[in-house]
């Protein structure tokens, strides 16, 4: 019943952003659900992903688990999904076993995105302290969610990855093991 009732509001809510004038803009229908609301701007459900601490001590795969947020209408759904991220979790899914890995980061500086590839740039010295499972994995499960983001590249605070370009995902060597 709840599935069916979220379809029902994301078809609405297409066919009123097909109809809104000048609006060109492609939203992947999977990764948002508009709520019904009184409030003039209507909000949209995110997921975000985060590192479960008991799954990942333990070994089980996969280390990251969903949550969801409610946030305004973001001009960018890959810049929410990321300020979410290093926002953390809340009290609540702390309490939950959820944790952030930010491998001596604080956030980023820039994304873009062109032809399936998400560029990120982040801020503060990135360090995986010899980890395999670094701030970079976050980055990937939060960013691959949307189905058209078939590679991201994520740049230091020095602008370097280890590959620049092509068709790859790539991090750069400080978040190396």
């Amino acid at each position: 019943m709840r599935t069916r009732i979220l379809h029902i509001l994301l078809v609405m809510a297409a066919l009123q952003s097909c109809s809104a004038p000048g609006n060109s803009k492609q939203v992947p229908s999977n990764s948002i659900s508009p709520l019904l609301s009184t409030n003039p701007a209507p909000e949209i459900m995110l997921m975000v992903y985060f590192t479960d601490m008991a799954r990942y001590e333990v070994g089980t795969e996969p280390y990251e688990a969903a949550v969801t947020r409610i946030i305004p209408p973001p001009a960018s759904l890959y810049e929410a999904v990321l300020t979410q991220l290093f926002r953390g979790p809340s009290d609540s899914e702390k309490a939950q076993g959820l944790a952030v890995v930010l491998s001596g980061t604080t956030g980023f500086s820039k994304l873009t995105f062109n032809a399936g590839i998400a560029r990120v740039y982040l801020t503060g010295v990135c360090n995986s302290k010899g980890a395999t499972y670094t701030i970079a994995n976050l980055i990937f499960a939060n960013l691959q969610q949307f189905p058209e983001v078939k590679w991201v590249k994520i740049y230091d605070q020095d602008g370097e990855t280890e590959t620049p370009e092509g068709q790859s995902s790539s991090i750069p060597i400080c978040l190396e093991p």
